[in-house]
């Protein structure tokens, strides 16, 4: 039925063009492709697109090449559907063929581990045998299957037997990426040891890698990560910001199995901390430098860096700007060994005090929590006055058998007003009289 439709089709065309609908042997008559159209493309070009199609303008083809270009299309994996169209051209002296393309998806980024081979020559391949081949590929069956068996023969070349699989993975905080790796399961960290570390003993380096690494899967740019997470913290709260892991090496373990991970650190010199500048906040620099407390000329030390931003945010805070965010800029200078910090805020909108509701109090003892409460509506809403006024409650003895309390605040970003619950959990027997 197909080759049927295909020749009904392509003698209504040769009619149209005023071409013999077959040749001189009773084949189907090919004309010259006059233009190719590409639509439904987004992740592709139109030249990637053909370049696997295998159809150029100018090409004499016939309906039997263009459904070849299609199935060749199809066996990437790379698209969901495809279609096409053949006409006559403009001029009629050819075809005017259109492809309409629906991409699969959703891209995922390309990692390779443990392969041997540096990435940028294992990419180099990838793009060489398909022109489809990007930094975000689709995760679907073919593709995988079909680029893992590339970087097996590119790795069969080189003389390395090596079976490839490739697969959709998420790694640490990594997102999901489409990972090529060899298929034999990576061998599991038993032992930790490093070399070269004077600044931090080593069983202080081992407990703080041990927790995270021992009994995990072994691979070099996991592990570097754990470096990274779990022991660089630890350098640069002594001021070596300029900690470095040269080398990591595997060898079997002895007693277990396993592997033995052997860390080199370079630990650097040790930095001081140098001049501090906020921007961005709606209050004075000053009063915002103030609040982080970070003295310049001491040692840095980024646990305190990190303590000193969150003390400018809770600054922020109990100023209504319940939405603030932070980052922060290092400046080394290795010359003068020193870190300069940038800290750069986004306060958002500034919110107010709105409503105060109570749960589990009588009239009565309602009634002398609201004379107490101190925020009035509309004031620039203070983020730690609700716990601070149950503090207060408590070491006031304003009640009587004060059982337990806590507050929720609910803030409406459309209004920007904050409404805060007090929750008291046994109802006092009575308010005591105040001075």
């Amino acid at each position: 039925m197909r080759a049927m439709r295909w020749l009904v089709l392509a003698v209504a065309i040769a009619h149209a063009l005023q071409l013999p609908s077959r040749d001189h042997q009773g084949a189907v008559a090919r004309f010259p492709v006059e233009s190719i159209a590409v639509t439904g493309n987004s992740n592709y070009s139109r030249e990637q697109i053909l370049a696997v199609a295998g159809l150029k303008v100018g090409q004499i083809a016939g309906p039997k090449d263009f459904e070849a270009a299609r199935d060749r299309l199809a066996a990437t994996g790379a698209f969901e559907k495809i279609e096409f169209r053949f006409n006559p051209s403009a001029d009629k002296k050819g075809y005017a063929v259109s492809f309409q393309v629906v991409e699969a998806g959703p891209l995922f980024p390309v990692r390779f581990e443990e392969l041997g081979v540096p990435d940028a020559e294992l990419e180099g391949h990838l793009k060489k045998i398909d022109p489809l081949f990007g930094q975000k590929i689709p995760a679907t069956e073919a593709i995988l299957a079909r680029y893992a068996k590339a970087l097996q023969e590119l790795l069969a070349s080189k003389g390395r037997k090596e079976q490839v699989v490739g697969k959709l993975m998420a790694e640490g905080a990594e997102p999901l990426a489409v990972v090529f790796r060899p298929a034999t399961p990576p061998p599991v960290v038993a032992e930790v040891r490093f070399l070269n570390n004077q600044v931090l003993p080593t069983p202080a380096l081992q407990r703080a890698i041990s927790g995270v690494a021992v009994g995990t899967a072994y691979t070099e740019k996991g592990f570097r990560q754990l470096l990274e997470t779990s022991i660089r913290p630890l350098y640069e709260a002594q001021g070596h910001v300029r900690v470095a892991f040269p080398q990591v090496r595997t060898e079997q373990a002895r007693d277990v199995k396993g592997v033995m991970v052997t860390v080199t650190v370079d630990e650097g010199a040790s930095y001081e901390l140098g001049q501090v500048r906020v921007d961005g906040g709606p209050v004075p620099p000053q009063d915002l430098i103030r609040a982080a407390d970070l003295k310049s000329g001491g040692l840095f030390n980024a646990e305190q860096v990190q303590a000193g931003v969150e003390r400018i945010e809770k600054r922020l805070r109990r100023e209504g700007y319940m939405r603030v965010k932070s980052g922060v800029e290092r400046r080394i200078s290795d010359e003068r060994k020193t870190v300069d910090l940038a800290i750069h805020l986004e306060p958002g909108p500034q919110y107010r005090f709105g409503k105060l509701r109570l749960e589990g109090l009588d009239i009565h003892a309602e009634a002398a929590v609201r004379r107490l409460w101190g925020l009035k509506e509309g004031q620039p809403f203070n983020a730690d006055y609700p716990d601070y006024f149950l503090e207060r409650i408590r070491e006031d003895d304003v009640f009587e058998n004060l059982g337990k309390t806590r507050s929720a605040v609910q803030a409406n970003d459309a209004t920007l007003a904050v409404d805060v619950t007090l929750y008291f959990a046994e109802r006092p027997a009575r308010a005591l009289p105040q001075p």
